[in-house]
């Protein structure tokens, strides 16, 4: 199984062409408690880089960018009753959406674990 990142703080888990995408544990800390979650609707295609979901935090409100172009398959509907999951388990069960990818090659401009921790230091 393996997880890219993304400079804007997503993870990505391939599980076959299927993608679970989150905010890291890096981008969870520094947004504070979140307090609502938001994903787009199941069906809904979207570009890499598009908007993919909203995370509201006491502090903030971030974008969350699709980290490759597919279509949302499923949203975490335990952030609905508890977005502070994403807090506890950022990169776990944390997960905000599921998405089919429609383009696996846009996963060689994701970065890996160590480039993700060299850019966050």
């Amino acid at each position: 199984m393996t997880v890219y990142y993304t400079k804007d703080h997503e993870w990505l888990r391939v599980e076959g062409d299927v993608a679970v995408v989150g905010i890291t544990n890096h981008a969870a800390d520094e947004l504070g408690e979140l307090v609502f979650v938001e994903a787009k609707d199941e069906g809904t295609e979207v570009a890499q880089g598009d908007s993919v979901a909203v995370v509201e935090s006491v502090k903030a409100a971030s974008d969350i960018y699709a980290p490759v172009s597919g279509t949302v398959l499923d949203f975490n509907t335990a952030l609905a009753d508890d977005p502070s999951l994403v807090n506890r388990e950022a990169e776990a069960e944390g997960w905000i959406l599921k998405m089919r990818i429609a383009d696996a090659g846009q996963l060689a401009s994701l970065l890996d674990a160590a480039a993700y921790a060299a850019l966050v230091g």
